[in-house]
């Protein structure tokens, strides 16, 4: 009853402080709880107003930082903040979040790990594709610089003479120093039929430039031939998903021609797939031997044996070279260590770690080492290779700069390429006097009977068709008489004479 006394008495006094004030022409008439819920609301969008203003405003007073979960990124988001509050121009924060993440990656001091943003991506996703258009070249960054690890067979960059271990300084003029390899590869790829060139320095000589015409690069992995005697030449030029069924193709069809020994080639193989490695060493490693093992972070190391497949039985040999990477340097001593093959050419390039790909909702790539594999005895062959059983060199003209054809030179001439002309001519059998840099009545002797012999146009001078054919032979002289494979197939110990008595 008191309460409902008191409530009466209130509103008898606001109703005659209501009828003392002259009532305006027109009113609104609240509640008390709905005027308080309009004063609360006014209250509420002002102060969100104000902080918006603040916040994003030209002249921006606080900044709104992210809660930091994670202790760890508080330097980081303070350093954001930061350059987004008081850098003297407009940052571009997409620019900027990619360029933190690749510090993550560039502070690893891994060579193989990378971020690539989605265009980097895009271009590294093609490598793994059935094909793409570039130049044909495997390049790593190491210590700040660009180097071609290896080129693949039948591309513009094998024709050109770009060889493992050259550096490459710039890219149409661009400075490629600090690059990662990813953003070297966006500079170097291109539609097929355009131009690129290249400024490389190998070894100690002078650099050089060489131009390029991007192409189409081939998509089949592995080369083969037989010869009179029985041995199967197989070049494997790389580690795709398709590799071991493409090697078990040839294998098969030259097993029915009477295959009497293997060579292995994977000179200049960058590598590729892991299990493209494994397939292949398991058509040679015994069933229960060991073919790899594989070691991530804090984990002994799992054993990769070999199944029960088909095994073929002829003798093998590998071929290998500072080209050989990766996959290569795995299949290399898997059979070396299990299935006792020999081993023969230079020492490998030395990758044993393994990469994962995450793909990004973006489009983006992380790249990254998630371990690291051993030989069948547990080598680890990181940065040191695998040696040869049997160490046989290239010749010295495999190694010759690439002379530009369309540059020209005649008797009289001076140039460092001069030098290289007289080799070749030297080495395909012509006389051209003492090999140095002087175009001299020799030299155009010797250039005159070779444009004779191949039905070139006989000037004497040294530039375009004459250029190429001398290149071009060069190339073909190193495939007929390499050292190195003749080295692989003696160890086979199997012999043309042979094969006829056995006839």
């Amino acid at each position: 009853m008191d309460e409902q006394k008191r409530d009466e008495e209130q509103t008898e006094v606001s109703e005659q402080q209501v009828k003392s004030v002259k009532p305006a022409g027109k009113h609104i008439r609240l509640k008390p709880f709905a005027f308080i819920m309009l004063i609360f609301l006014t209250i509420l969008c002002t102060a969100g107003l104000t902080i918006f203003a603040l916040t994003f405003g030209e002249q921006k007073v606080v900044e709104v930082k992210v809660p930091v979960e994670r202790t760890e990124f508080k330097k980081l988001y303070e350093a954001y903040d930061a350059l987004q509050q008081k850098y003297y121009e407009e940052v571009n924060e997409e620019e900027v979040v990619y360029g933190a993440i690749n510090g993550m990656f560039d502070a690893l001091g891994d060579p193989y790990s990378d971020y690539m943003n989605k265009d980097e991506a895009n271009s590294f996703n093609e490598s793994l594709s059935s094909s793409f258009q570039g130049i044909g070249a495997e390049i790593q960054e190491r210590n700040g610089y660009i180097m071609i690890v290896s080129p693949i067979k039948n591309t513009p960059a094998e024709k050109a003479g770009l060889q493992p271990k050259d550096m490459v300084l710039a890219v149409d003029g661009k400075s490629v120093k600090g690059m990662s390899s990813t953003e070297a590869v966006l500079l170097i790829r291109g539609e097929k039929g355009s131009e690129v060139t290249l400024t490389i320095q190998r070894g100690d000589a002078d650099s050089f430039d060489i131009t390029l015409v991007r192409d189409d690069i081939p998509v089949e992995t592995v080369y083969g031939d037989i010869d009179e005697a029985g041995i199967a030449h197989f070049q494997i030029t790389s580690f795709s998903e398709n590799t071991a069924a493409e090697l078990e193709k040839l294998l098969t069809e030259y097993e029915k021609q009477g295959m009497k020994g293997i060579v292995l080639d994977v000179r200049q193989n960058p590598g590729g797939f892991l299990k493209a490695a494994i397939d292949i060493s398991n058509l040679f490693v015994e069933e229960g031997k060991t073919i790899v093992q594989i070691q991530e972070r804090d984990l002994e190391p799992q054993i990769v044996a070999a199944d029960n497949r088909t095994k073929y039985k002829q003798p093998v040999t590998v071929l290998i070279d500072e080209g050989s990477a990766s996959a290569s340097e795995i299949l290399a001593g898997a059979l070396k260590e299990s299935a006792g093959a020999k081993i023969v050419g230079l020492n490998s390039f030395g990758k044993g770690t393994m990469q994962e790909i995450i793909y990004m909702e973006d489009g983006a790539n992380l790249k990254f080492t998630t371990g690291k594999w051993l030989t069948p005895d547990g080598n680890w062959v990181n940065e040191k290779g695998i040696a040869p059983d049997v160490k046989v060199d290239y010749p010295d003209y495999a190694s010759l700069p690439y002379i530009d054809p369309s540059q020209q030179y005649e008797q009289g001439a001076e140039h460092a390429v001069i030098k290289t002309a007289e080799r070749i001519l030297e080495v395909l059998g012509y006389e051209p006097g003492k090999v140095d840099t002087i175009f001299d009545e020799a030299t155009e002797a010797a250039l005159k009977a070779y444009e004779q012999d191949n039905e070139l146009e006989v000037t004497g001078i040294l530039t375009g068709d004459t250029t190429y054919a001398l290149m071009d032979a060069i190339s073909e002289k190193l495939k007929t008489d390499d050292p190195q494979i003749l080295k692989a197939k003696e160890l086979l110990g199997v012999k043309a004479a042979e094969t006829s008595a056995g006839e």
